[in-house]
């Protein structure tokens, strides 16, 4: 398969040329034209390029790529996953607010569909960007209940910040680091905030709004997406297809 045929066809799919991201997303590092195998991960590591290389992909597809923000030299810890791409002849795809944000292929449309929630809508500004959502339980749950579910099902760690009520009805998801969304959540009578990992000044952010927060993983939270795109490309493309799994339980 054409490498470019696939690039095109997510670059379609998820929208890429409409965010405002400091990801700079789509293909990133062109290499072998010829595509027989795909792989798909959260992070573009030395570690998940050089399994890729094992498994005789020639395309990876990571929601967390290698080039961000402004032009730096290729020197270090990104010399060297650039070399190994290019050594193994593996090019490099991103997909990081695009892939957040999909109504159905994203991080967010499948954690709401985890959690069942529904009547679901637009939640979590970022740069003008709706990329998270929120909903409602079909009947009200015990927080403690909600962080069980989400530990069984993500095979994760859970941290709850329980400042709020303890029967939730409503719930925003933000995969990742979605704490900026705090206020927004509050302002708009959201009972529980779910995202990935918590920075420092949530804590006290959370306490001040009596706002509920349950912290699922960054790691755990943005696997959901990629799996998405390795079924969507394996049956559209009738390719091979891996996801490499290296979880940093953060």
């Amino acid at each position: 398969m054409n490498l470019h045929k696939i690039v095109s066809f997510l670059d379609k799919q998820l929208k890429t040329e409409e965010f405002d991201d400091y990801s700079l997303n789509g293909l990133q590092v062109e290499s072998s034209e010829e595509v027989k195998k795909v792989c798909f991960a959260v992070d573009a590591t030395e570690h998940v390029i050089n399994e890729a290389a094992k498994r005789n992909c020639q395309l990876l597809v990571v929601h967390h790529g290698l080039l961000w923000g402004k032009e730096k030299p290729i020197t270090g810890v990104l010399g060297k996953r650039i070399r190994a791409l290019i050594k193994n002849g593996i090019s490099l795809y991103a997909s990081h607010l695009p892939l957040d944000a999909h109504p159905r292929l994203g991080n967010n449309a499948a954690l709401a569909k985890l959690l069942g929630l529904k009547d679901v809508s637009a939640f979590g500004s970022y740069n003008g960007q709706a990329i998270g959502l929120k909903g409602r339980f079909p009947k009200a749950e015990y927080l403690t209940s909600l962080a069980l579910k989400l530990s069984s099902k993500l095979d994760a760690d859970i941290n709850v910040f329980s400042f709020g009520k303890e029967k939730v009805r409503t719930a925003a998801v933000v995969s990742g680091s979605g704490s900026f969304a705090l206020e927004e959540a509050a302002r708009t009578g959201v009972d529980v905030l779910v995202t990935g990992e918590a920075k420092h000044p949530a804590y006290g952010e959370a306490k001040d709004l009596g706002m509920n927060v349950v912290f699922a993983g960054h790691y755990a939270t943005e696997t959901l997406g990629v799996l998405n795109l390795k079924d969507l490309i394996s049956k559209k493309f009738k390719i091979a297809c891996d996801f490499i799994d290296d979880p940093s339980d953060l």
